[in-house]
């Protein structure tokens, strides 16, 4: 009887074992079955411009407040702009300190100068034109951007990584502009952009005429963000390279702050730059 009810206990037993077993397997079963594994899938063009933006330390510069640089910009051996530049990382916010006492003032909305009768001749075109060459690496995935004809160019007997960046329409000040856009094989970084300005109410076949390009050189690291602190402008082609250095800038003093609250805000004397 003894023997009779053992078997019993050890029969329920491996019953209950097995019972287990099999919810575990079922469990697992329904796990695996249940977890859909998503192939995402990376263009050229989102490789190329991601490796600019990784090359360029954009995550590290986007969680900045603000970054300010002097910048001393020449055409024709004439002096075409001499300011302090303070903008945050998106430019959704720009301002332009002239040496000359003038202000120019971007809040996101309007593009403001003070005083109000100071010289407003390409006011708008410096507000916008020279704070996008700088913060190009960072630019490079905003609303409305285009990437093609990823190809390789040569630049002074060097080869260089290229692509087209152009605009969809109503985005910016000039959608129709373009930039053929330079990166060194090795780092990814910037090295140069030919581009044409349509800006003003040129006709894009006007500006395609004369198009120039800018090179960036002499690159410096400001809390671990590299910036190029020489600024080359040359006539150029996209067949031919540079054909003759037109300008130059010089970047410095560059730094990252916290500016106040009113920084950015519309000056009492002021008029709205309009487009």
């Amino acid at each position: 009887m003894q023997k009779v009810f053992l078997t019993l206990i050890l029969s329920s037993l491996v019953f209950a074992s097995c019972k287990q077993s099999e919810k575990k397997e079922e469990a697992i079963s329904v796990t695996s079955t249940s977890v859909d594994v998503e192939t995402v899938t990376v263009t050229p063009e989102e490789k190329y411009t991601s490796g600019i933006e990784k090359a360029h330390k954009m995550n590290a510069f986007m969680e900045k407040d603000a970054i300010q640089f002097d910048i001393d910009l020449n055409f024709g051996g004439n002096d075409r702009l001499d300011a302090k530049i303070t903008l945050v990382p998106n430019s959704t916010k720009i301002r332009i300190d002239k040496k000359d006492g003038s202000s120019l003032i971007y809040d996101g909305n309007e593009v403001y100068l003070s005083p109000a009768d100071a010289n407003d001749r390409g006011a708008r075109f410096d507000m916008f034109t020279w704070t996008y060459f700088f913060a190009l690496p960072y630019k490079l995935n905003d609303n409305g951007t285009k990437w093609s004809n990823l190809e390789k160019h040569s630049l002074e007997d060097h080869s260089y990584n290229t692509a087209r960046l152009t605009f969809e329409n109503n985005i910016g000040d000039a959608p129709d502009d373009w930039y053929v856009i330079y990166t060194d094989e090795k780092t990814n970084m910037l090295h140069a952009a030919g581009y044409i300005v349509t800006f003003g109410g040129n006709a894009v076949e006007k500006a395609e005429e004369e198009p120039h390009a800018i090179k960036y050189s002499n690159y410096t690291d400001v809390e671990g963000i590299p910036f190029a602190t020489n600024w080359g402008y040359y006539n150029w082609t996209v067949e031919n390279g540079f054909a003759g250095k037109i300008g130059d800038a010089t970047i410095s003093n560059i730094k990252f702050l916290s500016p106040e609250a009113d920084f950015f805000k519309k000056p009492e004397d002021s008029k709205i730059i309009a487009l």
